[in-house]
């Protein structure tokens, strides 16, 4: 299965609330991340609008934006 290229609008008429969009988010160096499949890390480097570089202790990750599975503690 692939994703669609777009993402579905939202009809005026429709009786579901339309979806929110996320403000993208944003990392500082030196922050405490969480990561989904790599564990806890500090952000070393940032590329901005790209990626962001997290040293996770046993290794280094350049993760992209925008960053879904990556919280800040």
């Amino acid at each position: 299965m692939t994703k669609p290229s777009a993402p579905k609008r939202h009809l005026p008429t429709s009786p579901f609330k339309a979806a929110v969009e996320q403000a993208p988010k944003e990392f500082a160096e030196g922050d405490q991340v969480s990561h989904d499949m790599y564990g806890l890390g500090r952000v070393t480097e940032i590329e901005e609008g790209v990626a962001a570089r997290v040293d996770f202790g046993s290794t280094r990750m350049r993760i992209l934006s925008p960053y879904t599975k990556m919280t800040k503690l």
